[in-house]
């Protein structure tokens, strides 16, 4: 049976399937994150101890799913890279790093806006707080990495690596909460013993995080194709470049 990532490592063939796939990326963006803002902001109830401030909820916590998300697609598609020498794996990690580093950012920024008012200070240096601004800089440092090097190559090696060592944060984010003794409050939805929240708030809170998905997948198939582009006009300028 086929690798599904040699089948897409073809840039004519990713090129024709992300045709596909980007109506449907948008249309599920657009109308999730639309039902998702609606439910969390008008909606939804308030929180009977938080009141309204719980609705940044409905941005922050999708946001913080998806900031690892990206992280692990990126830590995948590098060691895809690294091992089976696929450009178009190399292409999809560069592509995702700024798309994470903004849903970290988002994430990092509203739960300042909600720490303040539920915590009284809009950061302290807990585990969970830390490991994903260290996520931060590690998108950050992919994104240096990637463009330190004349040699493309070089950079995209070099930020796979990184990536990869990165990937080892992921499980402290996630159980920072349950190892250590922190502010942030433990897991509410993720949990073996099924989401302790209610379904008037966990149901807008899904449907966001989807939407949230949906946008990744639009954004980063777009800066995919684009850099694709950008290469072969690249590479016509050059030939013409060598015929003239």
């Amino acid at each position: 049976m086929a690798n599904p990532l040699h089948l897409l490592a073809s840039p004519a063939r990713f090129q024709r399937l992300s045709a596909r796939i980007l109506p449907f990326a948008a249309v599920i963006a657009v109308i999730c994150i639309g039902y998702g803002l609606y439910g969390g902001l008008i909606t939804s109830p308030a929180d009977y101890q938080q009141g309204e401030s719980v609705r940044i909820m409905y941005v922050h916590v999708p946001s913080a799913w998806m900031a690892m998300l990206c992280y692990g697609v990126m830590a995948l598609f590098s060691a895809s890279f690294l091992i089976w020498k696929h450009q178009l794996a190399d292409l999809a990690a560069r592509a995702s790093a700024p798309i994470g580093a903004c849903f970290t950012a988002i994430a990092l920024i509203t739960g300042s806006l909600w720490g303040q008012p539920t915590w009284g200070t809009w950061w302290v240096w807990d585990a969970r707080l830390t490991s994903v601004l260290v996520l931060f800089f590690f998108y950050l440092g992919h994104m240096a990495l990637s463009h330190a090097f004349d040699d493309s190559q070089r950079g995209g090696r070099a930020a796979a690596i990184l990536a990869i060592v990165g990937a080892v944060n992921l499980p402290i984010i996630k159980f920072s909460v349950d190892w250590w003794n922190t502010l942030h409050q433990p897991a509410s939805v993720l949990r073996l013993d099924g989401p302790t929240i209610h379904s008037s708030m966990l149901t807008p809170l899904l449907v966001m995080a989807v939407g949230f998905t949906a946008l990744y997948v639009l954004l980063l198939l777009i800066r995919i194709r684009a850099e694709l582009l950008a290469r072969r006009i690249e590479v016509l300028q050059r030939a013409r470049a060598g015929t003239s």
